[in-house]
């Protein structure tokens, strides 16, 4: 189980109350690890300050302070220690503060053995390499632009943490692609990824769909069915479009979270499940909170790490190679040579504000690609509704290399942004969407002075 080295990992439990102490000890020493223990918040931070310890697992509520004084220490120092608290039922909007905090997870009290163990399980794995490519599949994240770096270095992170996610973004932005991408590089990687569209399940079906039903449990029910909690036991569910949810549902989806238990249709007991929720919708989920149609307290539970996708408008850049990449997967998919894309097309998907994003190129080029001669993409072939190549800044007799009309096309954006600015590129940067970094870059190699 180790991580670091050979010697025995070693586990500081925080907690002023000796029998929960000495209960969380116990489980730990069988599972071979080293154990210390704290009764108090400046003893846990005296001792984490020592060095040597390998997970913090801290109760909320202490004479001398809170657990979420340990978890700010830990975050404030930058050490590489996750900490997971433990809370009283009840006190969960505790919990979610401390993952907003930098908390890995949390425990409600009383303490689940099962639950306890794999939380020390993910917790003390979750430095292991991580990859951007997600197990199973070729397809992944395309582009070097600011807006996909960031997003892809904010993946990276929530990747090693357990906290839910809640993914914004417009339609076609890659928000299950994320989703995946999260769970492929965490430590449940091997468990089930159970996407659901919530939008796309009748409401009186909801229930079973989500929690499973017991044979004989209503008309029709002729076997014992799981439902998506127990389907994604120990991996990831993802919630698509999670703002369709009705309400009635809502309320029983926040129960599951704050008890990491479900009750089949028809059954008298509950079952605990170990489930990450990461959930996405291109609305406003806020908006919908304040207009009454979503839970606040659901929403607060779900929103505890937000991550927006960026549309391909905030990537222009980038669309030459994610063009490329689809064109070379369809191309394959279609046991044909990869045709070229002529450079006034290639301009013309540059200036195109895509509405549907990523999906709108995909369903654009698989047209052209049945349009075309099969060695050349015009811009004729891309049959775009409101960017034609006769409104695109440039003289199609002087485009010449791809290279030298990007060029112009930024040097022109940058010109115009430094003359609104009165040339302080400073705001010109904020005007561009880029950092001041980035302009002072991109002005030294176009010889902007």
């Amino acid at each position: 189980m180790s991580k670091k080295s050979s010697k025995p990992l070693r586990v500081l439990v925080v907690d002023d109350e000796p029998h929960l102490r000495e209960l969380v000890e116990l489980t730990l020493l069988k599972m071979g690890l080293d154990v210390e223990l704290a009764e108090g918040v400046v003893a846990a931070i005296e001792r984490i300050d020592q060095g040597g310890i390998d997970l913090c697992l801290t109760d909320m509520r202490m004479p001398d302070g809170s657990g979420l004084d340990v978890v700010r220490h830990i975050d404030r120092q930058g050490y590489d220690i996750p900490v997971a608290v433990i809370t009283a039922y009840g006190s969960l909007d505790n919990a979610v503060e401390a993952l907003k905090a930098g908390a890995f997870d949390y425990l409600a009290k009383p303490v689940s053995l099962d639950q306890l163990r794999t939380l020390v399980r993910s917790a003390l794995e979750l430095d292991k390499p991580a990859s951007r490519t997600v197990p199973g599949t070729d397809k992944a994240f395309i582009g070097d632009s600011l807006a996909i770096r960031e997003a892809l270095t904010l993946i990276d992170k929530l990747a090693r943490s357990q906290a839910p996610v809640y993914i914004t973004g417009e339609s076609g932005s890659g928000k299950e692609r994320a989703a995946r991408l999260i769970h492929g590089q965490s430590i449940r990687a091997d468990k089930p990824f159970v996407p659901v569209n919530c939008g796309a399940i009748p409401e009186n079906l909801m229930e079973s769909e989500f929690f499973g039903y017991k044979k004989g449990a209503f008309t029709g029910a002729d076997g014992e069915r799981d439902g998506f909690f127990q389907a994604a036991d120990g991996g990831t569910l993802f919630l698509d479009e999670v703002a369709d949810l009705p309400l009635a549902m809502q309320v029983k989806l926040l129960r599951v979270i704050q008890e990491k238990k479900v009750r089949k249709i028809g059954d008298t007991r509950e079952i605990s499940v170990d489930v990450r929720i990461i959930c996405a919708t291109h609305q406003d989920l806020a908006n919908c909170v304040e207009e009454g149609r979503f839970r606040q307290d659901l929403y607060y539970r779900l929103n505890v790490i937000e991550l927006r996708m960026p549309s391909l408008r905030d990537m222009r850049e980038d669309i030459p190679n994610i063009a490329h990449g689809v064109l070379a997967r369809l191309s394959a998919q279609n046991g044909m040579d990869e045709p070229r894309l002529a450079p006034e097309a290639l301009a013309a998907l540059i200036a195109y504000d895509f509405a549907g994003n990523v999906r709108e190129l995909e369903n654009i080029l698989e047209r052209a690609l049945a349009l075309c001669d099969g060695r050349t993409i015009n811009t004729d072939d891309l049959q775009l509704k409101r960017v034609d190549a006769e409104d695109l800044p440039v003289d199609r007799g002087e485009i010449g290399l791809l290279q030298d009309y990007l060029d112009r096309v930024e040097k022109d954006a940058i010109l115009s942004a430094l003359d609104r600015t009165r040339f302080n590129r400073t705001q010109a940067a904020k005007l561009l969407g880029v950092t001041f970094r980035s302009l002072r870059y991109r002005m030294e190699r176009l010889g902007i002075n």
